[in-house]
Formats: structure tokens, sequence, C-alpha cells
């Protein structure tokens, strides 16, 4: 009976010792689950390239934002010098007009009376031309007084002021002198569009009164549009007069307009921001005043270490590049980026390490991604 009892405690020992193993395995280290070694197959399959960072000239891009604004020349507020009741318009925002068209009638009592003063003082003027030349004769041969000459000459000189007076302020409400006639008087004037636009703004209905200094309707010449960018002050330093750049609305922006800085505002506001003021290349009759875009401006090229586009692969929402550590081993390691051009990305603060010797997955990170991920799952 001994030797089978024995052999029972050795069988129990033993089979306390196997329990134990995978507890002793537990405690070793753990495996790092951003790198990723490969086989021979899987490394010829990956294509993998490799290389160090390069230093290279990157443009970085400054973004901005405004909006298309017009010059004072081509914006214009219509208005009535004198006043007057809206007769007729047709004008509409959005409707277009030519220069020197009929857009609106203002009729009032007061153009009446304004032609009425004009023609009656030019038919005196003619009455007192005769007595200041008859005076004139008089006195010249001593048959009349100097104080009676002085009088006719000045009856005569004030009408022809009036008359040029009068004539200046039916010019001034667009009734034309040569025009009238005791018969033919008009108690409505004609305004004419000054410039060949568009309508902007219709602030009058017909029948309304409007006072010289009411504004009636604002056009606008889109045909000079232009671009006012927000420049904060830290920035204004990196552009220049004729610096080319790139804008887009917010509605369209896979189109984008080119455009060229013509003017740096140096004048800051409360927000430290100066306006830049840019002219588009070609005239788009899409783009209206008021509109807001987006621009983005290529400035000054810097020396950057930078990877080709390729190697970087996003991860959970951060980006990575695959360091090589070993034979057919790679490691992910995290980056910020920054600016891309030419098919290379700028790597913003890299270590020492991996500006020195170190080597990069440049071709076939992606694959080394799938790997990965396929190895977690």
């Amino acid at each position: 009976m001994k030797p089978i009892i024995y052999l029972s405690v050795i069988i129990i020992l033993l089979s306390a010792c196997g329990e134990k193993k995978p507890a002793t395995d537990n405690t070793g280290k753990a495996e790092n689950t951003n790198i990723v070694t490969l086989t021979d197959a899987q490394l010829k399959n990956a294509s993998i390239l490799t290389g160090k960072l390069e230093q290279r000239e990157i443009s970085s891009v400054l973004k901005l934002n405004g909006k298309i604004d017009v010059p004072p020349q081509n914006m214009v507020s219509i208005s009535v010098p004198l006043g007057g009741y809206l007769k007729s318009t047709k004008l509409l925002p959005g409707m277009h007009v030519n220069k020197g068209e009929a857009i609106a009638m203002i009729e009032d009592q007061q153009y009446i009376q304004l032609q009425q003063d004009y023609l009656t003082a030019k038919a005196r003027i003619g009455y007192l031309e005769n007595e200041y030349n008859r005076q004139k004769d008089l006195n010249q041969s001593k048959a009349s007084s100097d104080k009676v000459f002085q009088q006719a000459e000045a009856e005569y000189r004030s009408q022809q002021v009036l008359i040029s007076s009068l004539a200046e302020k039916l010019q001034l409400i667009g009734i034309n002198v040569r025009t009238i006639s005791a018969s033919k008087i008009s108690r409505s004037v004609n305004i004419y569009s000054p410039i060949t636009g568009f309508v902007s703004k219709v602030n009058v209905n017909i029948g309304k009164y409007v006072s010289p200094t009411e504004v009636l309707f604002e056009l606008v010449n889109p045909t000079d549009i232009h671009l006012a960018l927000k420049v904060y002050e830290k920035d204004l330093d990196k552009l220049y007069i004729g610096q080319k750049l790139v804008a887009y609305t917010n509605n369209q922006p896979a189109k984008k307009h080119e455009a060229e800085i013509l003017l740096i505002g140096r004048d800051l506001s409360a927000d430290r921001n100066a306006d830049v003021h840019c002219h588009f290349e070609t005239y788009d009759k899409t783009l209206v005043p008021g509109t807001y875009m987006n621009a983005e401006v290529q400035v000054k090229n810097t020396k950057a270490y930078a990877i080709a586009n390729e190697a970087i692969v996003q991860f959970e929402g951060k980006q990575y590049i695959y360091k090589v550590i070993g034979n057919r081993q790679f490691e992910m390691t995290e980056v910020n980026i920054g600016e891309s051009e030419n098919g290379f990305t700028e790597i913003l603060l890299p270590t020492k390490d991996m500006t020195a010797n170190a080597v990069f997955v440049t071709k076939g990170a992606y694959s080394l991604l799938m790997m990965m991920k396929n190895k977690a799952e």
C-alpha cells in the first residue's frame, strides 16, 4: 500500500506545480501593441519603402475671412435735391439698370413754381436790358444822372444773377431750361440712373413724400467688386501688395476665386485686426456685395522636417508614422503634423532621435496599420 500512497502524493504535488505556471506567465513583460513584426512574405506583399525625415521648403497657409465690398464710386444712393412725391417707379431689388435710364418720377408744386420763376425772370430781363442800354446812352450824353444809370445797371445785373441761379436749380432737379416755355411747364421730374449696375435697395413706395435727405434707392456697379478681409495684427507682416490668394464661399467651397492683394490697412480695430482689400482676377456675376467668403493665402516658405504624405496614417483621431526598430519590425509613433505641399507633410516639433538617424516607413504604412488592427482583433 505504501508505494501507492507515495505515488498519489507525487501526482498531487506535480498537479499543484502545474497549476501555478500560468500565474508565473502573467507576471511577465506586457507586449507592446504599437509594434508590429512581419514575416518575410508579409514584408514583400506590403511593398514597404523606408527613409528619413527630410528638410524641405514648406509654404504655410494663412486662412482668413471677410466679405465682398464695392468701392464708394461704384455704390450710389439716389435722393431728390428738392424733395417731392414719388409718382412712379418700376424698380425692384436685383433689377439691372443702365446709366442714363429713367428709374423714377417725382412731382411737386415747387417744381412748377421754380419753372414759373425762371420764365418770369427771363421775360423781365429784356426790359431791364433795354432800360440799362437807354440809361447808359443818356448818361454818356449827360442827359441823365449817374444815380439813375447805376440803378438801371444794378437791376439788370441782379436779374442776370437771378436767371443763372434759377437755371442751375432747374438743372439740379433734371429740368433742361431749353425745353420749358410759357406753354410747356411740367409738374414732375424724372430721376436718372448715374451708373450701370443693379438695384440693391428700394426704400420708398409710390405716393410717399420724400425729403431731400432721404435715400430712395441704392444702386451698385458690381463689375469692380473687391474682397475685404479681416487680418489680425500678428499676421499683417506676412502679407504684401500683389500677393496672390484664393477665396471661396461657404455654399461653394470647391469653387475657387483667384484674387490679389491691393491694399493693406494699417488702422487696427478694437479687436486688433485690419482690413486687407483684394481684387478678383476675373469678374463673376454670382458674387454680390455683402457675401461672406473664406480666403487662403500662401505665406513665406520655411525650412521644416517633412515626410511623404502616404507615410502618415490616422488612428483614433491621431496621426502616426512607423519607425523601423529592427529587422521586419516597426513601431507606430505619434506625430503632430503641419502644412502639406508637393506630396510632403511637415512634422511639427520632431525629437532629436527622429531627425538624427531614425528611419521611417515612407510607403506601405497603411498596410502596417491594417495588420495591427487585425492582430488586435
